[in-house]
C-alpha cells in the first residue's frame, strides 16, 4: 500500500510503498477514505528526543488517528463486522479487561496501544489496522469526511462535557484551530449564551461563527478581555485554552473571572511558566484534559447523523497523496487553513 512515511525530525513525510496491515484476532482492516491532519501530529513529528511521557517516531512510522474508511479485513476472532461497512474508529488498542477499560477509558489501559504514534501505523495511509472493540459504524447520514472528523469533535466534547456548562454562561476560546471550533460548536450546543472564540488570525473568526460562536475577536488587533466585557457584559465564565502555546496557559488565568473555570485542551509540547498567585487570589479551578471515551464517539456520530451538528466549515482543504507531504508542512506556519485531510483514492 502507499503510506506517508516519517522519516526524520524536521523532513517532510516521504509516500513509500509499505506492507498492506493485516489484522490479528480480534481486529479489522479499514480501507482509509479520510484522514485528518492533527496538530499534534505536527509536535510529535518534530521530536528527536522523549517529551512529556511521550516516545519520539522512527524511520518508517506512519501517522495519523483522524480516520474513516470501509472494513476490507476482519479478524478470526470479530464478530458482527462484514466487508464494506463503513467505520471510525479510537486510534488505540487496549486489553478491554482491565479497570479503566471496563469504565471507558480504554485510553488509560497500562498495555494500551496508540495508533500513529509508532508500533501500530496510523491512517496516513490506504489501509489501517484497528482493534474491533474501539471501531464504531458511521450511520447511513454520515460520510467519510465527517466520519474523519469524529476524533477531533470527540475531543471537544470530552472537554466540553468536562466544563458543566449552563445555560446562559458566557465561554471565551482561545484558539480558532480545529479543536477551538469544536469546542465552539459544543458549547453553543449545550447551551452557553455567550461563545467567544479569540484568534491571531483572524481569518478564522468566520468558521468560528459558522460553528455557532456567537462572536469573535481578532486578537492581533484587539484587547481580548477588553472586547469581550464589550460583547458580554463581564469577564467569561469559563476560558478554554486551544492553543496549547508556552504562555497561553497564563492568558487563560489572566482572562479568568474570580471563581471561574479553565479548561486546557491544548496540547503544549514545551515546559511553561506561569504565576500562581494569580490563579489562587482568583481561587480559579483548572481542568486539564485528554482524548475521549467511545460514549463521546457514539454522541457525536448520533449528533452528525441526526443534523444537529455540522462541523464541515473546518474542512478547508482535502487533498490525495501527491500534495499530502506539501500540505502537511504547510500547517506548521499559522494561515487561514483549519483542518485539511488526507484523501487516499484521490
Amino acid at each position: 500500500m502507499r503510506a506517508a512515511v516519517f522519516v526524520g525530525p524536521g523532513e517532510p513525510l516521504r509516500i513509500e510503498t509499505v506492507a498492506d496491515p493485516a489484522p490479528q484476532a480480534n481486529e479489522l482492516v479499514l480501507k482509509v477514505k479520510a484522514c485528518g491532519i492533527c496538530g499534534s501530529d505536527l509536535h510529535i513529528s518534530e521530536m528527536d528526543s522523549p517529551m512529556g511521557g511521550m516516545a519520539p517516531l522512527h524511520r518508517g512510522d506512519i501517522m495519523g488517528h483522524e480516520f474513516s474508511g470501509e472494513v476490507v479485513a476482519i479478524g478470526k476472532d470479530t464478530q458482527g463486522w462484514q466487508v464494506g461497512d463503513r467505520a471510525c474508529a479510537l486510534p488505540y488498542l487496549a486489553c478491554g479487561q482491565c479497570a479503566q477499560c471496563r469504565s471507558g477509558h480504554g485510553y488509560r489501559c497500562i498495555n494500551v496501544i496508540y495508533t500513529g504514534l509508532g508500533r501500530l501505523h496510523g491512517g496516513y495511509a490506504e489501509y489501517v489496522r484497528v482493534g474491533a472493540p474501539e471501531t464504531v459504524r458511521l450511520p447511513a447520514g454520515v460520510g467519510f469526511q465527517p466520519g474523519a472528523l469524529v476524533e477531533p469533535l470527540a475531543v471537544a466534547l470530552h472537554a466540553v462535557e468536562r466544563a458543566r456548562i449552563g445555560n446562559g454562561d458566557s465561554v471565551l476560546i482561545v484558539g480558532g484551530g480545529p479543536i477551538g471550533l469544536g469546542v465552539a460548536l459544543w458549547c453553543r450546543f449545550f447551551g452557553a449564551r455567550r461563545v467567544v472564540v479569540s484568534d491571531l488570525k483572524a481569518g478564522r473568526l468566520d468558521k468560528a461563527a459558522a460553528m455557532g460562536a456567537t462572536d469573535g475577536i481578532d486578537a492581533s488587533q484587539e484587547d481580548v478581555i477588553g472586547r469581550f466585557k464589550q460583547i458580554a457584559g463581564g469577564r467569561p465564565d469559563i476560558v478554554f485554552d486551544c492553543v496549547g502555546v508556552p504562555g497561553s496557559q497564563q492568558l487563560a488565568i489572566n482572562y479568568a473571572p474570580t471563581d471561574g473555570r479553565i479548561i486546557v485542551v491544548g496540547l503544549c509540547m514545551h515546559p511553561d511558566t506561569i504565576l500562581p498567585v494569580k490563579a489562587m487570589t482568583k481561587e480559579l479551578t483548572i481542568s486539564y484534559c485528554t482524548m475521549y471515551r467511545r460514549h463521546d464517539f457514539e454522541m457525536t456520530l448520533e449528533m452528525l447523523d441526526m443534523g444537529r451538528i455540522d462541523p464541515m466549515a473546518m474542512v478547508t482543504g482535502a487533498v490525495g497523496f501527491d500534495d499530502f507531504p506539501a500540505a502537511f508542512e504547510a500547517l506548521r506556519q499559522p494561515a487561514d487553513q483549519c483542518k485539511v485531510l488526507l484523501e487516499p483514492d484521490a
